[in-house]
């Protein structure tokens, strides 16, 4: 040490930290302190390497000696910072760097810093302006340039955020951390394909990041890979056993693969590494709640009041768990104190409106069912038109567009106001799916149907078909319910009834056994056909499949002693359906736009229900005031498909013979 002065030991243990021969610059340091105790660099540097070996509390010790020595030592101040942070002092951390920035404002390091903070603080404007000013400085810092973009994406500035990404690649190529930053940018996009590349990329520079794993499983999900997303996360935890985040995003890749013992599992798992963690405990009471295990979600629910109190959403989600356990007093009770506490939070308004509904408390139930409109996840369908939202009045030959939304069975139920509105003056355009289009076209007479997608002529007026019951002030004694207000074409209904001939000697049924597969309560809707099959029992019956989709091929395969005719290869679309409903003697389907069609027809149908129905099939009643011509079973507990098919069996049998 005599050899050389302390300037020289202090530059070479500069060049070792900076090498990351860490041991040989904490040697040096220590040497310097004790030939020199006022020199404020070796502790300051001393506090860095400690904290880089995990040694907090020895690292503030030695930056607040450093700065003693030195009040104005600005980098002191700027690592200070770094230090607090990462003990969670985050408001200290924050003072440290505005003192860093006050002593030396040109200190790129400390803007950059000081910007992280206050991004985790919520601040995002004034992360941004940090963020800036650290590029500004500096335009070759690639860490700046992708916190910046983060910033920016979580102001919904996509386009901008993406281009702050790819500058941070740019200008550091095998920067890993951009490339996973790019991938979240991107997925918020909607270029899924893109977002995978830029994991995949993360991935191959750092084959240890656990979260470029955990964010590529959930595009992948996205894009129902749902094998594929399962894996990428089950690598994410391998690589960080306690990552509550993957453990979350695994649980619900599972639930989304049909496997919810696994779910439930994976999000007990998260809980468990992070107890107040609200969304897992919100997702676990989604996924006991398909299970039917109502008790065990409601407390999951409860679980997450109890941690945020003050959370709408916690309240609103609770509703729809005590409301499917037919808890309907709590339940409003839940969704008011969310609206208490967020009068704006739609999600609430509109759980708080099938609530109603399902009561049969129309007037009220209209009034909050329009906030479906100001739902995060609502069909554009409702949000796209800038032509105002037609309130009833007459038209006085002004146009209107009604225009679908939500499911087929939506459509058939609602389009029964058509005359209703027809009776106001003016013209009107009707916009559906495509399924749709020619059996609405041979009920709307002059008025014109378009398929969505096709161009739309010029109107004046635009109202969703949903909103038409609160437009007319619908309620339980007024719903417009003459029937047949669909009816299939003569020519086709002549023409399937000379297929049938052969079967005139048997009472011909339809079954229909599964709905759409993205439909939110699908899992607790839809049955097997095997199901079914203590149907075959009732005598002189013969039975026709109204099936379509993925579910259609189970008609290739039915009971042996199930006489099933498939001919749903024919049914192109909802008119063709009708023309063969019209041939049969009864329909029996679940909750699927058939049984709608059924009804809407007149034809006597027959609905199978979950125990947590959709609201507009009311509760505790066999009949149904929107269809004359239903009958509904209902599950008499959660699951409980046998109990329902047992009953219809037992009915099917009776009916038939009171039919001989």
């Amino acid at each position: 040490m005599a050899q050389i002065t302390i300037q020289q030991a202090f530059d070479l243990a500069l060049q070792h930290h900076q090498a990351g021969r860490l041991f040989e610059a904490e040697q040096l340091y220590r040497q310097i302190l004790t030939r020199q105790p006022s020199h404020a660099g070796a502790p300051h540097y001393l506090g860095v390497i400690a904290h880089q070996t995990g040694r907090s509390d020895n690292s503030l010790d030695l930056i607040r000696r450093a700065i003693a020595l030195n009040p104005n030592y600005a980098e002191a101040h700027n690592n200070l910072g770094n230090v607090l942070k990462d003990k969670g002092q985050l408001d200290d951390a924050i003072m440290a760097w505005h003192q860093a920035i006050a002593l030396n404002p040109n200190l790129p390091d400390a803007h950059g810093n000081l910007g992280a903070a206050l991004k985790d603080k919520g601040h995002l404007d004034e992360a941004i302006a940090a963020y800036r000013r650290a590029i500004a400085l500096n335009p070759k810092y690639a860490e700046a340039h992708t916190n910046l973009g983060s910033a920016l994406r979580d102001k919904g500035q996509l386009d901008d955020a993406i281009a702050a990404h790819r500058q941070a690649i740019a200008l550091n190529p095998r920067f890993a951390a951009a490339h996973n930053n790019l991938g979240v940018a991107l997925r918020d996009k909607g270029q899924l394909d893109d977002a995978i590349a830029a994991y995949r990329e993360a991935i191959a520079l750092n084959p240890n990041s656990s979260d470029a794993y955990s964010n590529l499983g959930n595009v992948l999900k996205d894009q129902r890979r749902l094998d594929d997303a399962i894996a990428a996360h089950r690598q994410a935890i391998a690589l960080r056993p306690n990552f509550a985040e993957a453990q979350s995003n695994l649980a619900a890749a599972l639930k989304d693969n049909g496997l919810l013992d696994d779910a439930i599992a994976a999000y007990r798992q998260a809980i468990f590494l992070r107890p107040n963690y609200a969304e897992a405990h919100t997702n676990l009471g989604n996924a006991l709640k398909d299970k039917g295990r109502l008790e065990e979600a409601i407390a999951a629910c409860r679980q997450v009041v109890a941690l945020y109190p003050n959370s709408p959403e916690a309240h609103s989600n609770l509703g729809t768990a005590l409301q499917d356990h037919g808890l309907l007093d709590d339940a409003g009770a839940a969704y008011r104190q969310a609206i208490a506490l967020n009068p704006n939070l739609a999600e609430a308004h509109y759980n708080l409106s099938l609530l109603f509904l399902a009561r049969g408390d129309f007037p009220p139930g209209w009034e909050e069912y329009e906030w479906r409109r100001k739902r995060q996840s609502v069909p554009f369908s409702l949000s796209g038109f800038a032509e105002p939202k037609w309130d009833g009045r007459p038209l006085e030959g002004r146009t209107l567009l009604l225009h679908a939304e939500q499911g087929f069975g939506d459509s058939i139920q609602f389009i029964r106001y058509l005359p209703m509105v027809a009776q106001r003056g003016g013209k009107i355009i009707i916009e559906c799916r495509a399924n749709l289009q020619r059996l609405f076209q041979m009920m709307a007479g002059k008025c014109q149907v378009v398929a969505s997608g096709q161009p739309m002529p010029a109107f004046d007026l635009h109202c969703p078909l949903l909103s038409l019951p609160g437009v007319f002030g619908t309620t339980l004694a007024t719903i417009p319910n003459i029937v047949p207000y669909l009816e299939a074409d003569a020519e086709d209904v002549r023409s399937w009834r000379r297929r049938l001939s052969e079967h005139s000697q048997v009472v011909k049924v339809g079954l229909v056994w599964a709905g759409s597969p993205v439909h939110k309560n699908d899992r607790n809707r839809s049955i097997k056909l095997a199901s079914l099959a203590p149907l075959r029992k009732a005598p002189g019956v013969c039975f026709f499949s109204l099936q379509k989709g993925n579910a259609a091929a189970e008609a290739h395969s039915p009971h042996s002693d199930m006489e099933l005719v498939d001919w749903s290869e024919e049914l192109k679309d909802f008119a063709d359906t009708a023309a063969l409903i019209a041939n049969l003697d009864l329909v029996i389907g679940v909750d699927t736009a058939v049984v709608h069609l059924a009804g809407a027809m007149g034809k006597p149908v027959w609905t199978l229900l979950p125990f947590a129905a959709d609201w507009r099939w009311l509760l505790n009643r066999e009949d149904n005031p929107w269809y004359p011509s239903m009958r509904l079973f209902r599950q008499s507990s959660w699951g409980d498909w046998g109990g329902v098919i047992t009953r219809v069996a037992e009915a099917l049998s009776l009916w038939t013979k009171n039919r001989a």
